[in-house]
């Protein structure tokens, strides 16, 4: 579980009675995207002929420039979130990532699922490389974009919780 029982309404876009600008919205969706391809070869690794999740992340990329509708690039990530299930360990998570980072255009606080999942991929199948999650922590905290910045580090700080507590620094 990574939405919060109460959203915030910094990542609810404008449109839908919150104060998040499309801009900031397409901002979250690519730092989703970038964590989620950080992790990718997780996967690819496991099942390099599955395109899914890599699908996802360009999907993710797509719907941030105006390519496809949200509607595709969502139904793209629950493609990926499909290749994930059937998998365990860091190919899994990764996976999960790439489908998180594709359903951001529909719910902005997919951003964290994304980020959480690659640091659960990166942590290793036994979830015991805590030095490794830190690190892809730190990587994914240097390519927030500015204009977002605050707003996601609050809302890990937020949902820390729920994410299994991977924003820890």
């Amino acid at each position: 579980m990574i939405l919060p029982e109460v959203r915030d309404p910094r990542m609810i876009t404008i449109r839908r009675g919150g104060s998040l600008t499309d801009d900031h919205h397409r901002l979250l969706a690519l730092w989703a995207a970038d964590c989620a391809e950080q992790v990718l070869p997780f996967f690819t690794a496991v099942c390099p002929e599955d395109t899914r999740p890599e699908q996802a992340i360009a999907a993710a990329r797509a719907w941030t420039a105006g390519e496809m509708p949200m509607i595709t690039a969502r139904a793209a990530g629950g493609h990926a979130m499909g290749a994930a299930r059937p998998l365990t360990g860091p190919a899994r998570f990764a996976a999960y990532a790439a489908g998180q980072a594709a359903c951001v255009g529909h719910v902005a606080e997919h951003d964290l699922g994304a980020a959480a999942y690659a640091i659960k991929a990166a942590r290793g199948p036994k979830q015991s490389d805590f030095a490794a999650g830190r690190s892809e922590l730190r990587w994914q905290r240097q390519r927030l974009p500015g204009e977002v910045r605050e707003l996601v580090l609050e809302d890990q700080r937020r949902r820390n919780a729920i994410c299994w507590s991977v924003f820890t620094d």
